[in-house]
C-alpha cells in the first residue's frame, strides 16, 4: 500500500518511453500465457469535481469568466459587478434555511441576470478587439449555462468538464 500521487511521480520519472518499456517487458514475459477468455473490469464511477448544475456556484464562475476575458486584452467595461456578486454569494449561503428559500431564490436569478448582462455586453465588445472567434465557444457554453432550469435535460455539470452527465436517476448531487 502505497499513497497515490507516488505512483504518479514514478510514471512522471520514467516517462513515457519507460513505461513503454515496462509494458514490453512484462508482455515478453508473460506472452501468450497472459491471455485470458474473460477479463474483469471495474466499472466504478468516481465523482467529479462539478456542481448541482443550476446553483449560484456556476453562476459566478460564469461572471468570473467574462471579468477575466475583459481584464486579460483591456477591454473596457462600465461595470463588472464585483461587489454585488460578493453580497449575493453571502446572502445565498447564510439564507438556506426553510424560511428565507425565497430569497435564495431571487439571488440565484439576480446572480443569472448579471452573468447575462456581462456576457452580452463582452459579446458586443470582443468584436472591436478581433477576440470574438477565439472565445466564441466558451460564449455558447456560458450561455447555455445560464439558461438552464432544474428540470433540463443533459445539464452542463462544470465548466472546465461540460461533457460529464447525471449517471443516477435524479441524483444530480452524486455524478
Amino acid at each position: 500500500p502505497c499513497h497515490s500521487t507516488e505512483r504518479v511521480y514514478f510514471r512522471q520519472r520514467l516517462g513515457a518511453e519507460g513505461v513503454d518499456r515496462i509494458f514490453q517487458m512484462s508482455v515478453g514475459l508473460h506472452g501468450n500465457s497472459a491471455l485470458e477468455e474473460a477479463v474483469q473490469v471495474d466499472m466504478t464511477v468516481h465523482e467529479k469535481n462539478i456542481t448541482y448544475p443550476t446553483n449560484s456556484k456556476l453562476a459566478i464562475k460564469i461572471i468570473n469568466r467574462p471579468n477575466k476575458i475583459a481584464k486579460a486584452h483591456d477591454v473596457t467595461r462600465r461595470r463588472t459587478f464585483v461587489k454585488e456578486v460578493k453580497s449575493l454569494r453571502l446572502a445565498i449561503r447564510h439564507f438556506r434555511h426553510v424560511t428565507k428559500r425565497a430569497k435564495a431564490k431571487r439571488t440565484l436569478k439576480r446572480l443569472r441576470i448579471i452573468a447575462g448582462i456581462l456576457l452580452r455586453k463582452l459579446r458586443r465588445a470582443l468584436p472591436q478587439y478581433g477576440l470574438f472567434e477565439r472565445y466564441q465557444r466558451d460564449f455558447l457554453l456560458y450561455e447555455r449555462i445560464v439558461a438552464q432550469q432544474p428540470k433540463d435535460t443533459n445539464k452542463i455539470y462544470s465548466l472546465h468538464e461540460p461533457q460529464v452527465y447525471c449517471v443516477a436517476k435524479a441524483k444530480d448531487h452524486k455524478q
